[in-house]
């Protein structure tokens, strides 16, 4: 029976003054009686508009048709056709700005929960299915390479092997998943969830080599002249962070964004028993207002800090989802919008003898903004007002300003063009000027969302796939 109301079911969460002190995920998901309900609220578009938003093009409304009919593994099987990472994309992705975006339920009221109905369909096949009932495609003879086993190159690896490619996944780390286990939060997602979409793949053949930093380990140009792959496609992401270069970036208790986080998700630093170091500080500003920036506030939050985020427009003009602004103001994190940090200042301690040069983050000197015309992203330009530096009284200071790829690769492969920005230059097939590699996600793009990184990995897959038919 349809169901015409205006406001999707909610997602059950946990308290907000319970979860801001443990690292468990913040969304509980449906029960099987919501998802259904929800899937309900779809009109079975003949246009279809949700499909066009999806990077990936997800049939949509067929997966939401078999949920309505509680057939919930014949709606995995749906998604599964065109994406090889349903549970992690049906919590990370954006679907506020792709489909449903373009939901028609949204033009009066709230468009469809795609998103949560796509995770619970994985979460329920990922708990009732058994990988060892999984046929392998029979292999075609061809070998390809993938460098990175982010959401890019997981991406990738899964469509070949489905086309009966003997797919390797060469991954720097000791743990595969890539931004998706050292950068994402577990609270937002858990990596067990991670690691059994990683499974599902290794049961369609794909074979994982950890520890591997192609451009050191090995190089590109090896892969393809003395290990006999006759594709590569490179995902090895933006892990390159960015500083503002003011005064104080070199003292204790500085942070880039990357390393917090892949001290607290990969190293699992926020636990007791952990080897990894990382800072309990009593007040933390992060600097930045993107995603990266509402999961390092959170996790600092969790370690038991008082939290600002020090972002130099508006909260309107915040790039960070709103779901996940709002997640973290329900927590307590403590926004200063309109605000742009100018110095780190701090102290040495002389008993400190092992390394004399730098002291400890004491405070930051910061500038009151206002907006004025917008610049050439279309966002209004912030500028410092006249006479308004104040201090802010912080004992650690985590810089959240994006990143940019690292140039190993590109330095150590042969015919490969580069962005002066760092960016590999590839076309719209992910081919690159060198023959026989593709590359996708943030390593040419810089950093964005997972669901584009995993649309550029399917689209470098077909083109590989038809590159390699034709040789």
């Amino acid at each position: 029976m349809a169901n015409m109301s205006m406001k999707k079911n909610p997602m059950p969460t946990q308290a907000p003054e319970e979860r801001n002190r443990n690292f468990n995920e913040v969304a509980l998901g449906y029960t099987a009686e919501q998802a259904i309900d929800e899937a309900n609220r779809c009109l079975r578009c003949k246009n279809m508009p949700c499909v066009g938003g999806c990077p990936v093009k997800i049939h949509i409304p067929a997966f939401i048709a078999k949920v309505a009919q509680g057939d919930f593994e014949g709606a995995y099987q749906v998604i599964a056709e065109a994406s090889s990472l349903p549970a992690v994309c049906g919590r990370v992705c954006p679907q506020e700005n792709q489909c449903e975006g373009k939901c028609v339920r949204g033009i009066k009221g709230e468009p469809v929960a795609i998103g949560r109905l796509e995770r619970f369909v994985a979460d329920w096949h990922n708990t009732n299915a058994d990988l060892s009932d999984l046929v392998k495609p029979t292999l075609n003879g061809h070998r390809v390479a993938v460098v990175g086993s982010g959401p890019s190159g997981l991406t990738c690896a899964g469509e070949l092997a489905k086309r009966g490619y003997a797919v390797t996944v060469f991954e720097a780390l000791h743990l595969a998943g890539g931004v998706l286990v050292y950068g994402i939060p577990e609270f937002r997602l858990p990596k067990s969830i991670v690691q059994k979409e990683i499974d599902g793949l290794k049961a369609l053949g794909v074979v994982i080599e950890t520890n591997t930093v192609v451009g050191k380990t090995v190089s590109v140009d090896e892969l393809m002249e003395e290990y006999g792959f006759e594709a590569v496609f490179i995902a090895s992401g933006a892990g390159l962070p960015k500083f503002m270069g003011i005064p104080g970036e070199n003292l204790k208790g500085v942070y880039s964004a990357n390393e917090f986080l892949t001290r607290i998700n990969l190293m699992k630093a926020y636990q007791a028993e952990s080897d990894t170091p990382i800072q309990h500080a009593r007040r933390v500003a992060v600097v930045g207002g993107g995603n990266v920036a509402m999961d390092a506030a959170r996790c600092a939050k969790r370690l038991g800090a008082e939290v600002y985020v020090v972002y130099r427009r508006g909260m309107e003009e915040l790039p960070a989802r709103r779901e996940e602004v709002e997640h973290a103001m329900e927590e307590g994190v403590i926004f200063k919008t309109l605000t742009n940090p100018i110095e780190i200042f701090g102290y040495h301690n002389p008993d400190d003898r092992r390394d004399p040069m730098n002291g400890f983050v004491t405070g930051m000197k910061c500038v009151e903004m206002e907006l004025g015309e917008p610049d050439a992203s279309g966002r209004r330009r912030p500028t410092e007002k006249a006479n308004s530096a104040f201090t802010l009284e912080v004992d650690c200071v985590i810089m959240a300003l994006g990143t940019s790829p690292n140039p190993l690769i590109k330095s150590t492969t042969s015919g490969l063009e580069t962005a002066k920005w760092g960016g590999i230059i590839a076309d719209e097939r992910g081919l690159t000027s060198r023959e026989g590699v593709w590359a996708g996600g943030d390593a040419v793009t810089g950093a964005a969302t997972v669901i584009l990184a995993m649309g550029a990995g399917k689209t470098a897959a077909a083109a590989i796939d038809a590159y390699l038919r034709n040789k």
